[in-house]
């Protein structure tokens, strides 16, 4: 297949790309123009600027003419999004349905049937239920980053059901990896513990560490996304999760075992999140069932890569 990746060049994406290389498909990466990633594309890889506020820029997509489009692309960190909820509102939910739009005239002309494969996010699910959730649950996202996310699902799905554009929604949990941004937190949690080492600091700055989350390792996502390629359901939501939570407390104290500096936690008012979800852990069984698919990288060593990457 000719696959484009929408944010090609960020944590997820550059990861993906060389995976669908592997499968022999050829891949066209869409990034912004400008960014500043330093990502190499891969050999025979197709790059292209992508602006997903400029409708023009989107329909340069569709022009290129893919059999399925990775839609990676988005502003990807809650705190950028609640610095300017309107921007992230313009990338995540508009750019998208401009994104739909054009791949859905693809369609309508004839020339083609291309199929989105929508990224979206666990945090859509909101709320402070503290099971699992489901993919039929609930959407109460509590955070501008997580409702422009959910607008993205809408604008998606309402051109799959007006113009029948094959659309599968992936809604991945917390993931991580080395090379993963500082803003996340494992990476920061790493970084920080690693700078308290060399300074011999005892305590180390934290926002909430009484919520439970779950992390998958960023390969085990790359492949639900491979599996949803082929085997998903035009018009179906998938939570892409493990299921197995563990509160964000015991995280740091594995991080700091594996760093060798056990520092204490400190919460600090200023990292603290308005709105932060308590309970976030996802139930997969549609994701299994349909694809086959199964998380294969345990939390421990997820964790210790992450640490790891501190020294390089």
């Amino acid at each position: 297949m000719r696959i484009a990746v929408t944010g090609a060049d960020g944590f997820v994406g550059r990861r993906l790309v060389p995976r669908l290389l592997q499968d022999g498909h050829t891949v066209v990466a869409a990034i912004r123009p400008g960014a500043a990633s330093g990502w190499q594309p891969p050999a025979g890889v197709q790059v292209m600027p992508l602006e997903l506020s400029d409708d023009a820029s989107v329909c340069g997509v569709a022009v290129a003419r893919p059999d399925a489009v990775v839609h990676l692309a988005a502003v990807a960190s809650g705190a950028d999004a609640r610095r300017d909820p309107g921007a992230a509102w313009s990338v995540n939910a508009a750019g998208t349905a401009r994104l739909a739009e054009h791949l859905a005239q693809l369609r309508l002309e004839g020339q083609g049937d291309p199929l989105l494969l929508l990224v979206s996010t666990a945090e859509v699910y909101g709320g402070a239920h503290a099971t699992p959730r489901v993919e039929t649950d609930p959407l109460e996202p509590v955070s501008p980053y997580a409702a422009s996310k959910l607008g993205a699902e809408i604008a998606g799905l309402e051109a799959h059901r007006r113009t029948g554009l094959r659309v599968v929604v992936a809604r991945p949990f917390p993931h991580s990896g080395p090379g993963q941004d500082q803003r996340f937190v494992l990476p920061a949690f790493a970084q920080r513990l690693a700078l308290a080492k060399h300074a011999r600091a005892p305590v180390v700055k934290v926002g909430n560490i009484d919520v439970v989350r779950e992390f998958l390792h960023v390969a085990d996502v790359v492949e639900a996304y491979v599996a949803l390629l082929s085997h998903g359901r035009s018009g179906a939501v998938y939570n892409v999760a493990s299921g197995e939570g563990v509160i964000l407390a015991d995280v740091f104290a594995r991080l700091a075992e594996l760093s060798g500096h056990r520092a204490v936690p400190e919460p600090d008012p200023a990292l603290m999140r308005r709105g932060d979800i308590p309970h976030l852990v996802g139930d997969a069984t549609r994701l299994r069932a349909e694809t086959g698919w199964q998380p294969r990288i345990r939390l421990e060593q997820l964790l210790r890569e992450v640490v790891d990457a501190q020294a390089h």
